[in-house]
């Protein structure tokens, strides 16, 4: 729900623990789990809420969903490890304000036992234990796709965010794989892991409509991975979302890619700035994150103002990062 704050100390205080009693990172996937740990089933869940609240007045939603199939599979491990200086970029250099981060992963539901999982939006270290929770199934279907597409469903129905409903400022959901999605919305497959009854398909090109009514989306692909620079996928996503596929030739820079991303959208840095910052953290992720994000860099737009900022009236969704 986005209550509480982010310590370090606390992160610090965990990891050390986990090396002291040589207890993984991961321990619910490591053990063998096979389902989805039911703090992130989104079965029945409702919605996930990313609140405003006197302790973060003016949240900012950052959810980052993850293909955990195949190669990929590594990919929130990296997370974890490089959680402190995402939320320190994000907090510390102001990049964002109140910012509220879920973490998710995606399989494929025509195949894995668990296609779907979400956590909440959290402000504190609940994300890395929610990030604890993921089962790394490491499966996927073969095909080059996985179902993305049901994890945008879920995004685009079952989330609630006050930056939208109060301040027309939609969130920010990173995608990062390196396949392509169904073309369609399996209701069958909506029904089995989330529980809604759909009368009939959607298209994956609708459901981003809808979605981005909410969220600005970006697809992250590291180029190391399995389909890692592969023309076709790198052109479907690219017809989907235009300059907001980000190719990464590092995937250690994960973190710093997401953070520096969300500065450009808020218009709280530029390119250059941002990559300054990474050089006074001491993060070498620099040459690779300018190279990823240039494209973003030298045509980010602006940022139009929510009317409840200019004695308008809010309309949620109507602010667009254009």
């Amino acid at each position: 729900m986005g209550s509480g704050r982010w310590s370090t100390d606390v992160y610090s205080a965990a990891a050390g623990y986990r090396a002291a009693t040589g207890t993984s990172a991961f321990a619910y996937s490591d053990s063998g789990a096979r389902k989805a740990h039911p703090a992130l089933d989104p079965m029945n869940v409702g919605r996930r809420e990313s609140r405003d609240s006197d302790e973060h007045p003016h949240s900012t939603p950052i959810a980052v969903l993850f293909d955990v199939t195949g190669s990929m599979g590594t990919v929130p491990r990296v997370l974890q490890t490089k959680l402190p200086q995402l939320l320190g970029l994000l907090t510390r250099k102001g990049y964002a304000t109140d910012p509220h981060i879920m973490f998710g992963a995606i399989g494929d539901a025509t195949c894995d036992r668990v296609p779907l999982q979400i956590g909440q939006f959290e402000s504190d270290n609940r994300m890395d234990e929610d990030l604890a929770r993921i089962v790394l199934e490491g499966g996927g279907g073969g095909q080059r796709r996985e179902s993305y597409e049901l994890a945008m469903y879920f995004m685009a129905r079952h989330t609630d965010l006050d930056s939208v409903a109060k301040r027309g400022r939609r969130g920010y959901l990173f995608i990062i794989g390196d396949e392509m999605a169904y073309p369609r919305i399996n209701p069958k497959e909506v029904r089995r892991f989330v529980g809604d009854h759909l009368r009939e398909p959607i298209t994956t090109e609708a459901m981003l409509a809808e979605l981005r009514r909410s969220f600005d989306v970006y697809y992250i692909m590291p180029t190391a991975a399995g389909w890692g620079g592969d023309a076709e996928i790198l052109g479907y996503w690219r017809k989907l979302l235009g300059q907001q596929v980000i190719e990464l030739d590092d995937l250690d820079a994960v973190c710093e890619t997401i953070a520096l991303t969300v500065g450009l959208g808020e218009e709280s840095i530029d390119l250059d700035a941002g990559l300054a910052d990474l050089v006074e953290v001491g993060s070498p992720a620099g040459p690779s994150v300018g190279k990823a994000l240039a494209p973003l860099g030298a045509d980010r737009g602006t940022v139009v103002r929510s009317p409840l900022e200019t004695g308008g009236a809010a309309t949620p969704g109507g602010n667009e990062r254009l």
